[in-house]
C-alpha cells in the first residue's frame, strides 16, 4: 500500500478518534447558551441568561473563587517544592533518581479514592479538613508529579558546563541557579505551573473528601448539582471550567514556542 496513503488513513482515524473524544466535551458550551430551562443539544435559541444565573448566584460565586484560591496556592506551593526536587534528582545516582521518581509518580499511578481517604484522615487530626489550605496541600500530592516531570524535562537539556563556568567565574549556588538554571528551566516551570493549575482547578474526588462546607469548589458544587438535577447553569459553570483550562494550554504553547523558536513544542 502507498505509504501517503498509509498517512492518509492514519490522520483521518485519529482524527476521529479525536472527535469522538472531545466532542462530548465540548457540547456542554452550546448546552450552556440555551434559552431553555432544559439542557438540549443544539438549542433551539440562544441566550446568556444561565451565565447571569452563575454569577448571581452567591453559592456559584464562591464555589468558583475558592476553586481559584485553592488552585493558586498548590501551584505555587507545587512549583517550589517541585522544582527543588527535579534539581535534588539531577544530582543523584541513576539508581537512586529512578526509585525516587517512581515514589513522585505514586499519586499518578495510585487510585484517587485511595488517596483522598489518606489525605481525608490526616486533614481531619491536624485541623485542616473543611479549610482553603487543606484543600490546597491535598490538591498538591496530586499536581507535583507534573512540576517533576516538566522542570525535569527543561533540566536534562541544560548544559551542565554553563553550571559549571558559572561556578568558576565565583558565582554561589543561588547565583547560579537564579542566572543561569531559572532562566533556562522557564517554559518547564511555566508547563508545570499550568498542569498544576488546571489538576488542583478540575480535582472533584478529592475536593469531595476535604473540602467540607467551609472550601466547596466548583467541581465539589457541580458534582452536588448534577446528582440532583443537569441545567443550563451546571452546563455554564463545566464551560468555564473548560475555557479556563484551554486558555492555560495555550498559553503555555505559546510560551514554550518562544522559549525554543524554530522546534516544535513537547508537553
Amino acid at each position: 500500500m502507498n505509504s501517503s496513503l498509509v498517512k492518509t488513513i492514519s490522520h483521518i482515524v485519529g482524527a476521529l478518534v479525536l472527535a469522538f473524544l472531545l466532542l462530548p466535551i465540548f457540547a456542554v458550551v452550546p448546552a450552556s447558551l440555551s434559552d431553555q430551562s432544559f439542557v438540549k443539544i443544539p438549542p433551539e435559541s440562544y441566550s446568556f441568561r444561565w451565565y447571569e444565573a452563575f454569577f448571581a448566584d452567591a453559592g456559584w460565586v464562591s464555589s468558583m473563587l475558592n476553586s481559584i484560591k485553592v488552585a493558586t496556592i498548590a501551584c505555587i506551593f507545587t512549583v517550589i517544592v517541585g522544582t527543588m526536587i527535579a534539581v535534588g534528582l539531577t544530582r543523584v545516582g541513576a539508581t537512586t533518581r529512578m526509585l525516587l521518581t517512581g515514589l513522585l509518580m505514586a499519586p499518578i499511578i495510585v487510585p484517587a479514592i485511595m488517596i483522598s481517604i489518606a489525605i481525608y484522615y490526616v486533614s481531619r487530626q491536624v485541623g485542616l479538613y473543611g479549610t482553603v489550605l487543606g484543600l490546597a496541600l491535598g490538591h498538591s500530592l496530586l499536581c507535583l508529579p507534573f512540576v517533576v516531570i516538566n522542570v525535569g524535562v527543561s533540566l536534562r537539556r541544560l548544559d551542565p558546563s554553563l553550571l559549571r563556568a558559572a561556578a568558576g567565574l565565583g558565582a554561589s549556588g543561588w547565583q547560579v541557579f537564579r542566572t543561569v538554571t531559572l532562566p533556562a528551566i522557564k517554559p518547564g516551570l511555566a508547563g508545570g505551573a499550568a498542569f498544576a493549575f488546571v489538576t488542583s482547578f478540575d480535582e472533584v474526588i478529592v475536593s469531595i473528601f476535604i473540602s467540607g462546607y467551609g472550601a466547596k469548589t466548583l467541581p465539589v458544587k457541580l458534582w452536588e448539582q448534577i446528582r440532583v438535577e443537569f441545567t443550563p447553569v451546571s452546563a455554564a459553570g463545566s464551560t468555564i471550567i473548560l475555557v479556563l483550562t484551554v486558555i492555560l494550554f495555550v498559553a503555555v504553547q505559546m510560551l514554550r514556542f518562544r522559549a525554543a523558536p524554530g522546534k516544535e513544542a513537547q508537553v
